[in-house]
């Protein structure tokens, strides 16, 4: 095999359609344009989204809100999808993606108190609520923010 030996697969390909070559060609004249106009001139057409002149839809609307630079988003994880850690365990990121708690790490996992905790655990996460931070201390845990 060589470089010079290598060519497409067959019906792969198609030759491109060369327009304005006569009226034998089938596109000729015109060149599929029509007859004057703008879109028949060169560099003719509008621009994307141009409406004839009208307010375009984009600038009819209103804006709405922001995005702010600076937000985090984080992983949510709820006290009681911690319940099925064995006690005594240590949680962090590595053992909640192993449990298919968490499957994508975004700016850190945050730890919510919804639900009960009844077995000892250190928890390791970027960010508590306060009330699961309380809840992990009263079961007799730790809540260590990384």
């Amino acid at each position: 095999m060589y470089l010079s030996n290598l060519k497409p697969a067959p019906g792969s390909t198609s030759n491109r359609k060369r327009i304005g070559r006569g009226p034998g060609s089938g596109t000729g004249k015109t060149a599929g344009k029509g007859h004057k106009g703008q879109n028949a001139r060169s560099g003719g057409g509008v621009k994307p989204g141009f409406e004839g002149g009208q307010m375009p839809l984009q600038r009819r609307l209103p804006k709405r809100g922001f995005t702010p630079l600076c937000s985090k988003e984080y992983a949510l994880v709820n006290l009681r999808d911690l319940d099925s850690f064995e006690a005594g365990s240590v949680v962090d990121v590595e053992a909640l993606g192993k449990a298919g708690l968490i499957s994508k790490v975004k700016d850190g996992v945050k730890i919510l108190a919804d639900g009960e905790l009844t077995k000892s655990l250190t928890v390791q996460a970027h960010k508590f609520s306060k009330s699961a931070a309380a809840k992990i201390e009263a079961a007799g845990g730790k809540a260590e923010v990384l």
